[in-house]
């Protein structure tokens, strides 16, 4: 079996994606962080802290990321409801009834 940090990365990734383990992974990160157990001890200089924040980086990005997503979701979700209520509001409207078109000009 090969092992490679992209392989690590993605199994972290789809652990974080998943709903039923998402918090246990945050927890358990966070947990390793503040852990005198490390997989690189955290008195070397260099080394020590280079796992740490490796893998601080990855769940803020990774959770950070998910609630972008959560958010951009939420938004669409309102957006959707609120059209769906101005296009009820007038019969004859479709949804190209509001696009304008424009046609680029160059300005030298």
């Amino acid at each position: 079996m090969k092992f490679s940090i992209q392989s690590l990365y993605t199994w972290y990734r789809n652990l974080l994606r998943n709903p039923k383990y998402r918090w246990w992974v945050i927890l358990g990160t966070l947990l390793y962080f503040v852990s005198p157990i490390d997989i690189a001890p955290d008195f070397l200089p260099i080394v020590g802290e280079l796992d740490d924040v490796f893998l601080l980086t990855l769940l803020v990005t990774e959770v950070s990321g998910l609630l972008i997503e959560g958010f951009k979701e939420r938004k669409g979700n309102v957006d959707a409801k609120a059209a769906n209520t101005v296009e009820d509001s007038t019969s004859t409207s479709t949804p190209t009834a509001n696009t304008i078109d424009v046609d680029a000009v160059s300005v030298k």
